[in-house]
């Protein structure tokens, strides 16, 4: 038996190789593809399984026809191109989706040539930071145009290749890549092979070559960062988070990436703090997000929880932002608002609502890589912070820019600010943004004097446990003039409808034990007609005729954050 088993596996092993054989001989018969084909196969992943299949919304910038346009123009030149130009027109396609988030990375997938030199911005100018040596006097010289062009115009133009959902993270990417030759050749900005002009304030005009990365390496650059001698206090330091007291008054946190620290988890860092600004007078708290580019937007909440604490106690919350605020860094700072805190420094270069929660890609025959995002973020409809100001880059309420003068000093123009002037900041106002539930219940908590309440836990299911109105949650819970639904929620960032202000209103006056009014005293004519329908009819009569409602609005549309600040003022008014 043990024979002939042998024997059946010697057989069987015979015939494996066999068909191996057979199969090598088929495999080597198949021809190898093409450069256009394998091009071909990833420009279709590229499009059809990377951005159609799995972006939430591909087409929400850039009509279908216009991709299919483009993507037909690549084939066309897809045995012809280089290697670089191949990896331009994949970011050019990607750029159409219009999302900060999904791009198509340069990385080493092709060998890129440069030139000589770099810029920085300051305010609204674009400054040379770095040059050949020889060049060096020209340093911290504005830069007026690029090829000809205002710098602007060549901002714009790099537009088609670094999608973005707004101008201020354009900016930013054309700062990392604004040496990039060919960038510029492929834009038509430059011909190939030929110098690029860079024009200075003054009229004085560098021409320069474009070199290989080898090559740049080898030159004695002239660099912006040499100039400097001192660093300010505040300066970005290699580490998650740090913090530290600015001076008695003033204590400073810089968080720089949003994850958790391996030597320092952020439960661990908010205790530390927490036991430092205990131990402490702090008027005022500055969290730093200037340098954080994103991650996990939850790592930052045990920071959150001690430092809406220390609010409660009447000290000042002031978040730092800047071109550099991104992602998830963007989503921390609308929540420093969402707790009443103030945002200060530049726009950032993250937008209010965006395309995000990344995931990476690659290409199967390049191995070309990239992310994509795989949802919307809607901070409209998520905190009262962003309502209204959908995708647009977040914009600080105290615009101070850092200065070139102070860079070149060592100085943080934004914190030197805020060192001398200790007075209490405010928001700024967007009096047009629609009014949500959870600001009304916040201006009609401080018309009624911002009564003592208890704020054991949250008021309601779906309150995170920052926002400033909270303790207006807690109050109208416990007045009854706000309910919840039956599962306990609020939906606080939801925008208010005029019957449910007039409802609230109504339940304010009978909790505050208010003497109404005759009604005839206050208001003439009938209850508006939009007013008059539903289940609420009744309590919006009442608040037409008490003169809670404001006489000239149009009540076919909902309630503005000024309207809202009116009808408090007349609840405060008849409490009076």
């Amino acid at each position: 038996m043990k024979k002939l088993v042998t024997a059946f596996l010697r057989r069987g092993a015979a015939l494996c190789l066999a068909a191996a054989a057979l199969c090598t001989a088929v495999l080597a018969a198949e021809p190898e593809k093409s450069r256009a084909e394998l091009r071909r196969e990833d420009l279709d992943f590229l499009y059809q399984t990377v951005l159609v299949e799995n972006h939430p919304d591909v087409f929400a910038n850039t009509p279908e026809a216009e991709f299919l346009a483009l993507k037909k123009n690549i084939e066309s030149r897809l045995e012809t191109e280089s290697d670089v130009e191949f990896l331009l027109d994949l970011m050019r396609l990607t750029a159409l989706v219009g999302d900060s988030h999904t791009a198509v990375a340069v990385g080493r997938a092709a060998a890129l040539r440069v030139y000589p030199f770099s810029m920085v911005r300051r305010g609204d100018a674009w400054y040379l930071s770095a040059a050949e040596a020889e060049s060096g006097s020209l340093l911290c010289r504005e830069v007026t145009a690029l090829a000809g062009r205002p710098v602007e115009e060549a901002v714009t133009a790099f537009g088609a290749l670094f999608g973005s959902d707004n101008p201020v993270h354009l900016r930013r990417q054309f700062q990392q890549a604004c040496n990039v030759a060919d960038l510029y050749e492929y834009l038509g900005l430059v011909e190939a092979g030929k110098p690029l002009p860079v024009t200075l304030k003054g009229g004085r005009t560098l021409s320069l070559e474009p070199l290989s990365i080898e090559a740049l390496g080898g030159l004695k650059l002239a660099r912006l960062s040499d100039r400097i001698t001192r660093e300010p206090a505040t300066a970005q330091a290699d580490a998650d988070y740090f913090a530290k007291p600015l001076n008695k008054d003033t204590f400073y946190i810089q968080y720089n990436t949003c994850q958790n620290a391996e030597d320092l988890p952020m439960e661990a860092f908010a205790a530390v703090v927490s036991g430092i600004l205990d131990g402490g007078d702090f008027r005022r708290v500055l969290l730093d997000l200037r340098n954080n580019g994103g991650g996990s937007d939850g790592v930052i909440w045990p920071l959150l929880e001690v430092l809406r604490s220390e609010m409660a106690e009447g000290c000042e919350l002031v978040g730092l932002i800047g071109p550099a605020t991104f992602s998830s860094a963007l989503i921390n700072a609308v929540e420093i608002q969402e707790m009443g805190g103030v945002l200060v420094g530049e726009h950032a270069g993250g937008s209010v609502s965006h395309f995000g929660a990344v995931r990476g890609f690659s290409l199967p025959n390049s191995g070309i890589r990239g992310q994509l995002s795989s949802k919307f973020i809607d901070l409209n409809t998520l905190l009262d912070a962003g309502a209204g100001r959908g995708v647009v880059a977040l914009e600080p309420d105290l615009l101070i820019p850092q200065t070139l003068e102070d860079t070149l000093a060592g100085r943080d123009t934004a914190v030197e600010w805020l060192l001398a002037h200790p007075e209490r900041l405010a928001q700024k106002e967007y009096p047009d943004a629609p009014l949500t539930r959870g600001r009304f219940m916040g201006q009609l908590y401080e018309a009624a004097g911002s009564p003592s309440v208890t704020l054991d836990g949250l008021p309601f299911a779906d309150s995170f446990g920052i926002e400033w109105f909270l303790p207006a949650l807690a109050w109208a819970k416990e007045a009854e003039i706000a309910r919840g639904t039956a599962a306990g929620a609020f939906s606080a960032a939801r925008p208010l409808t005029w019957q449910e202000a007039a409802v609230f209103l109504s339940r304010a006056v009978d909790s505050l034990k208010i003497q109404t009014p005759d009604p005839v005293e206050n208001r003439r004519g009938p209850v508006p007609a939009a007013l008059t329908e539903g289940a609420n009819a009744q309590a919006a009569a009442q608040s037409w005729d008490w003169g809670l409602l404001p006489e000239k609005a149009d009540f076919t549309k909902a309630p503005t954050r000024a309207q809202g600040l009116e009808m408090a003022a007349a609840l405060a008014n008849l409490l009076k």
